[in-house]
C-alpha cells in the first residue's frame, strides 16, 4: 500500500500541469453543484416559511365594482362589504373557514407624543388579526383584545420604529403612554416588531365608531381550515364568492365585482414553480460535475497513451494486469479526492 501511495505521489508530481487541469475540472464541478443547490434550496426554504405557513392559509376579499348586469342591475355597480358577511361566512362555511376571521378599516392622519410627531394610517382591527399576519411580533405589552372591542376604546398598538420616533430614544418607554390621533388621546397597550411593516392599530369598533358607525367593511381577511390540495383551495374562493353574490345580487361569475386573494393556492403554485426550479438546478449541477467527469476520463486515457512503454516493461517483469489496473484508478480515486475536497 505504501509503495502504491509513493508511486500515484512521484506520478502527479511528474505531471503537474495535468494534474492542476484534471483537479480544477473536478473542484470546479463539485464547487459548482454545492453552490447552485445551496441557492436553491435557500430560495425554496425562504419561500416555503413565508407563503405555505399555516397561518398563510387565507383568503382577503375586497369590494369591487360589477362588470356584467345582473337580475336587472345594469353593470358598474359598486359592491360594498357589511358587517353581516363575515357573520354570514363564519355560519355557512364552518367546514372550511376557522374561527378566525378579521377585517380592517383605516385611515391616515397625523399622531402625535406631544414633542413629536409622524404621519400615517391607522387601521382598526379585530383581535383575530394579529393571527392573520406572521409579520406582527410583539415585544412589549399586549395587542388588541376583546374587552378593547366591546368597550370601543381608544388604545393603540405601535410599531417599534414609531415608538422610537414619538418616544426617543430607544422606544421602550412608550407603553403606557399616550398619543393623540384626529383630537383623541389613545394609550399604548402594546409595541411590536414589524421589520418593514409600521401600521398602527386601534380596535376596529373604535374606528367605526370615528368614521360614523356604519356596517361598512374595508375587506375581510379569513382564515381557512382542512385545506390540503389547491382544489380544496379553490372550491373555498368560490363558496365565498357564491355567499357574497347571493347576499349582493351579482353574477357569482363576475371576478370584478369582489376582489379575492387566494394565498393558499397562490402558495401551492408558488411551490410547484419551486419544485421546478429545484429539479432544473439539480440538471445543471450535475451536467456541470459531468464535465469535470469528462475531464478527469480523457486526461487519464492520455495518462496511459503517454506510459505504454512503463506498463510494458512492467508486464514484462511479471505485473498482473489487475496491479496495473489498480494503479491507474488509484490515481483517479486520488485526484477526484483531493480537489473533490477542495471544492467542497
Amino acid at each position: 500500500m505504501f509503495d502504491l501511495a509513493n508511486e500515484i505521489l512521484q506520478t502527479l508530481k511528474h505531471n503537474k500541469l495535468r494534474t492542476a487541469l484534471t483537479g480544477l475540472a473536478v473542484a470546479w464541478g463539485i464547487f459548482m453543484l454545492i453552490v447552485l443547490l445551496g441557492i436553491g434550496n435557500g430560495v425554496i426554504n425562504s419561500f416555503k416559511s413565508h407563503n405555505l405557513r399555516p397561518g398563510n392559509q387565507k383568503i382577503n376579499v375586497w369590494g369591487g365594482r360589477t362588470s356584467k348586469p345582473y337580475h336587472g342591475y345594469r353593470e358598474g355597480r359598486n359592491i360594498t362589504l357589511k358587517k353581516d358577511d363575515m357573520l354570514a361566512i363564519v355560519n355557512e362555511h364552518d367546514d372550511f373557514v376557522a374561527d378566525v376571521i378579521s377585517t380592517e378599516w383605516g385611515k391616515s392622519t397625523p399622531i402625535s407624543s406631544g414633542t413629536h410627531s409622524v404621519n400615517d394610517n391607522y387601521t382598526g382591527v379585530y383581535p383575530s388579526y394579529i393571527d392573520l399576519h406572521n409579520d406582527i411580533k410583539i415585544i412589549a405589552g399586549r395587542f388588541i383584545n376583546s374587552r378593547d372591542m366591546s368597550g370601543k376604546s381608544k388604545v393603540v398598538v405601535l410599531s417599534l420604529a414609531y415608538a422610537r420616533q414619538l418616544f426617543p430614544p430607544d422606544g421602550k418607554s412608550a407603553l403606557g403612554k399616550r398619543v393623540n390621533m384626529e383630537g383623541l388621546s389613545y394609550q399604548i397597550v402594546g409595541i411590536y416588531d414589524g421589520k418593514w411593516n409600521r401600521e398602527v392599530y386601534i380596535p376596529f369598533t373604535t374606528a367605526k365608531m370615528i368614521s360614523g358607525n356604519n356596517d361598512d367593511l374595508g375587506n375581510m381577511n379569513i382564515m381557512l381550515k382542512n385545506l390540503k390540495t389547491a382544489d380544496d383551495g379553490n372550491r373555498a374562493e368560490q363558496a365565498i364568492r357564491n355567499t357574497l353574490a347571493s347576499r349582493h345580487d351579482f353574477n357569482p361569475d363576475d371576478e370584478s365585482a369582489i376582489w379575492l386573494w387566494n394565498q393558499f393556492s397562490n402558495g401551492l403554485k408558488g411551490l410547484a414553480a419551486m419544485n421546478i426550479l429545484n429539479l432544473s438546478i439539480w440538471i445543471l449541477g450535475i451536467l456541470t460535475l459531468l464535465s469535470g467527469i469528462v475531464g478527469i476520463s480523457n486526461i487519464m486515457f492520455v495518462s496511459v497513451k503517454e506510459r505504454t512503454h512503463e506498463i510494458g516493461i512492467r508486464r514484462a517483469i511479471g505485473a498482473r494486469p489487475s496491479s496495473v489496473l489498480s494503479q491507474i484508478i488509484a490515481e483517479s480515486v486520488a485526484i477526484t479526492t483531493l480537489f473533490g475536497y477542495i471544492g467542497i
